[in-house]
């Protein structure tokens, strides 16, 4: 009896860590995609608050530009 718990604790044991393994890792795809949405929502925020040649909305397009250029190369 104490032989079959055990071999439950550690079927259960490798279930739980083989599963948490898949979620925990990074989808660098999906990183890259957020990276870039954030960089045009805050060009987008600098144009509509500060104008289209502002030096904000200078600043985020080289934000999006760096965000583009990092992610192709991943």
């Amino acid at each position: 009896m104490k032989f079959r718990l055990t071999l439950v604790g550690i079927a259960l044991g490798t279930l739980m860590a083989l599963g948490g393994a898949s979620a925990a890792r990074a989808n660098p795809y999906r990183d890259c995609e957020r990276r870039i949405e954030r960089a045009e929502n805050k060009l987008d925020k600098a144009i509509e608050h500060h104008g289209y040649r502002s030096w904000q909305a200078d600043h985020a397009r080289q934000d999006l530009r760096v965000a583009g250029d990092e992610c192709r190369y991943r």
